[in-house]
């Protein structure tokens, strides 16, 4: 397995419709796989909108099983067409009043690997995901990959340690966090969390977030995705806070081992002593 991995990101304006969203999804796929990308993610509920700016029941026609769905078949084609590992967040349908705020992972062969579901799910202003997902319930997965060990942890997440702690426990090497924020709300947050989050669990993470107005509300999604590394420090620039973007960013996964032995977080750990954390 490669140490040096070429990793890319999607930050997308929303087309108005969901066909040629994907399409405009496999092109810059299409485009990293040809600038030497191995492994790529996109946007929360990339397929669609961010409908959760308002709550009207119209807006479950987009979700869609996984894997079952069109979405993540397509998807799994363009892995085998690209050679790529892909990340793909949908809203998932897992049968009638059960939905979910869902990544699927798709190996570079176009295997389905599994799903992480969102655990986090807020409801305030612009933000109304508890109308639309239940928690999450299937756990913190690290999916063995064809590019290494590959978490995900989905927008609201990004502000509760425990979760980036237990990927880093289960062995994560690359952490996609695809993100749907706006200026007026946590702005100040977006170059801080993840981070911090990178340091702390000593792997490197992929911070995905939409850019521009939707059709469904005022919410301003500012975009400057970004990949950063074990360190706390970002791999490149950050990408525009008003444009689409492309990101294709090359990670040495060797700088997990070295930081691990350098800062030791892991070995000082005091588990015995958090039993007061799960407290209710």
């Amino acid at each position: 397995m490669a140490t040096v991995v070429r990793a890319a990101l999607v930050q997308a304006t929303w087309t108005g419709d969901t066909e040629s969203m994907i399409a405009k999804h496999e092109e810059h796929a299409r485009e990293a796989a040809r600038q030497g990308a191995k492994v790529i993610g996109f946007q929360e509920v990339f397929n669609a909108p961010y409908f959760c700016q308002v709550q009207e029941p119209e807006h479950y026609r987009w979700a869609e099983p996984v894997p079952d769905g069109p979405t993540v078949r397509r998807m799994q084609d363009l892995a085998r067409e690209t050679g790529m590992v892909i990340v793909v967040p949908v809203f998932e349908i897992e049968g009638e009043g059960f939905y979910y705020n869902t990544a699927a992972v798709i190996d570079s062969d176009g295997s389905y690997l599994g799903k992480y579901r969102k655990h986090h799910i807020p409801q305030v202003k612009g933000f109304w995901e508890k109308y639309y997902f239940r928690p999450g319930n299937a756990g913190w997965p690290v999916f063995d990959t064809a590019v290494g060990k590959v978490g995900v942890y989905i927008c609201y997440d990004r502000h509760f340690p425990e979760g980036w702690r237990q990927l880093g426990l289960q062995g994560a090497q690359l952490v996609y966090n695809p993100s749907a924020t706006h200026r007026g709300l946590s702005s100040h947050l977006w170059q801080l969390e993840q981070p911090a989050a990178a340091v702390a669990n000593e792997y490197f993470v992929a911070a995905i977030n939409r850019v521009g107005i939707e059709e469904y509300g005022d919410n301003d999604f500012y975009g400057t995705s970004y990949f950063v590394d074990p360190r706390g420090q970002f791999v490149g620039d950050l990408a525009s806070d008003k444009e689409e973007e492309l990101v294709v960013r090359d990670l040495d996964f060797d700088l997990i081992g070295t930081v691990r032995q350098q800062w030791a977080f892991y070995r000082d750990r005091r588990p015995d002593a958090y039993e007061g954390l799960v407290r209710p």
